[in-house]
């Protein structure tokens, strides 16, 4: 899309996230963040469309909590979000050093084995915590990153994520119809596949595996990747703690699927990294992008 095809509001948008981002990038950490969250829960307040789909969302991953439960974690999600944006905010403007004292990382020698033997891994993470300091945090570590990404509406904001994308030396493909070719390319030459596939994303291969009990459209491209080259599937991911710093946590690899046909494998599989997304949206709530659609389309009464 070209900036020719952009609506107003579309402008009003990119104008009032590069002025966020300005300002915030500016001020310490301390500041900004807790800054970031107040405008969180105040857009949140007055977006109803989100708030009712996140209402709607946690009442299918947690049928048993009470309303006020629901409320609460829907105001915490709200600042979180807006603290994650404060620190892409920072992290437009970090050195390596502040990356890796923000967020230490446990689990390393998950990916530095498969390096190490020269088989490449795909790893598999979700929107949860802040995922783009996890890819950060990553490269500050070394690891070769090549991350499938999907093109942002507006090319001026696709241009500046890529830019935040690509700050510590990941190499970021975007999805079409090259992507396969580059990302097969990336785990030949020993390189670490990063993908978010905890979305519902239409015009690239997907399956129907269970997200909180309920079929949900996932990419299946990292199963596929993996189990073409033989490589293994890495979880990982990033949480917020209490005293403002983060976690990153690489989980060793899942395990291989049983014998059977590729299609059979593929799904076996993307269920068991969709498991390990659940898992982590199960230990931290308040972390998860609840406005997406997650079971957006559901299978047909023959495949359910």
């Amino acid at each position: 899309m070209s900036q020719r095809d952009l609506r107003p509001r579309d402008h009003l948008l990119y104008g009032s996230i590069v002025g966020f981002l300005a300002a915030a990038g500016r001020l310490p950490l301390g500041v900004s963040r807790p800054l970031g969250a107040q405008i969180g829960a105040l857009v949140m307040g007055l977006n109803a469309r989100d708030r009712r789909r996140s209402r709607d969302h946690l009442r299918i991953a947690f049928p048993s909590l009470g309303e006020e439960a629901v409320r609460s974690l829907l105001r915490r999600n709200a600042r979180h979000v807006g603290a994650l944006l404060a620190e892409v905010a920072w992290l437009l403007r970090a050195t390596p050093e502040e990356v890796a004292g923000l967020c230490p990382v446990n689990g390393l020698e998950h990916l530095e084995r498969p390096l190490a033997a020269g088989t490449g891994a795909v790893l598999i993470t979700g929107h949860c915590g802040n995922w783009e300091l996890l890819n950060a945090r990553l490269g500050v570590a070394g690891i070769p990153l090549t991350n499938a990404v999907r093109g942002l509406h507006d090319p001026r904001l696709d241009q500046i994520i890529t830019a935040l994308r690509s700050r510590f030396g990941t190499e970021v493909v975007p999805r079409g119809q090259d992507a396969g070719r580059r990302l097969l390319a990336a785990l030949a030459a020993n390189r670490v596949n990063g993908l978010l596939i905890d979305q519902d994303i239409k015009d690239i291969p997907s399956v129907f595996v269970p997200f909180f009990g309920r079929p949900a459209s996932t990419p299946s491209g990292a199963a596929m990747f993996a189990l073409r080259q033989g490589c293994p599937v890495v979880p990982a991911f990033d949480h917020r703690l209490d005293d403002g710093r983060h976690q990153a946590e690489i989980l060793p690899p899942l395990p291989e699927p049983p014998p059977g046909s590729p299609e059979e494998r593929i799904i076996a599989l993307t269920a068991a990294a969709t498991a390990a997304i659940e898992d982590q949206v199960r230990a931290y709530p308040e972390q998860w992008v609840w406005m997406h659609r997650r079971w957006r389309r559901q299978p047909p009464p023959s495949q359910g």
